[in-house]
């Protein structure tokens, strides 16, 4: 490694796991378990407007509304033809409840993505200075190598060292940031 990296790599491994800013409040303390979790996906609640998280897994399907903090649908018995998002080549899963009707991308396990960064300017990134372990930066200063302080513009949120990370983004609309890993799904939210 060049000094520069190493350097970072120490500033990396130096900060700790805080809380998201005050923008963003945990939907769930701290998280939901979901064991065998392949991937998660977002849609909109045709009602409310609510962002909505879509999780497969091994037992099946939920869909959590994300400001309520909510598991609104289960199918633990989903078609076995589309019950996981590598049966499709767009990597979806039907939805349920009340985005039944419509396809939800999923990311996770077999692939896709998830926005990594908002229309107002927040960044998500995976670093894994300790490989095999990942952690997940919140930032507002457009992403690495992060020009000021550890909490003061970006945030080491999540650090995933006990289970594999799955996948990590923003919902389409900005306002729900996702962490899900083959255990567990932790969300944020804020109105902004």
């Amino acid at each position: 490694m060049s000094p520069y990296q190493e350097e970072l790599r120490e500033r990396l491994l130096a900060a700790p796991v805080v809380s998201a800013p005050a923008a963003w409040r945990p939907v769930f303390d701290p998280c939901v378990p979901v064991g065998g979790l392949l991937g998660i996906g977002f849609a909109s609640h045709p009602d409310t407007g609510h962002d909505l998280v879509m999780v497969v897994s091994r037992d099946g399907h939920g869909l959590f509304d994300t400001v309520a903090g909510e598991k609104i649908a289960r199918d633990r018995d989903p078609d076995p033809e589309y019950s996981t998002p590598d049966a499709t080549p767009g990597l979806v899963c039907p939805g349920l409840g009340p985005v039944s009707g419509s396809w939800v991308h999923i990311a996770g396990l077999y692939g896709g993505g998830l926005h990594h960064t908002t229309a107002d300017g927040w960044t998500l990134e995976v670093v894994s200075p300790a490989w095999p372990n990942d952690r997940v930066l919140l930032s507002t200063d457009g992403g690495l190598p992060h020009s000021g302080p550890h909490g003061e513009r970006w945030w080491h949120i999540f650090h995933s060292s006990y289970s594999e990370l799955r996948a990590v983004g923003f919902s389409p609309s900005g306002r729900t940031l996702a962490v899900a890993t083959s255990s567990d799904l932790t969300l944020w939210t804020r109105t902004g």
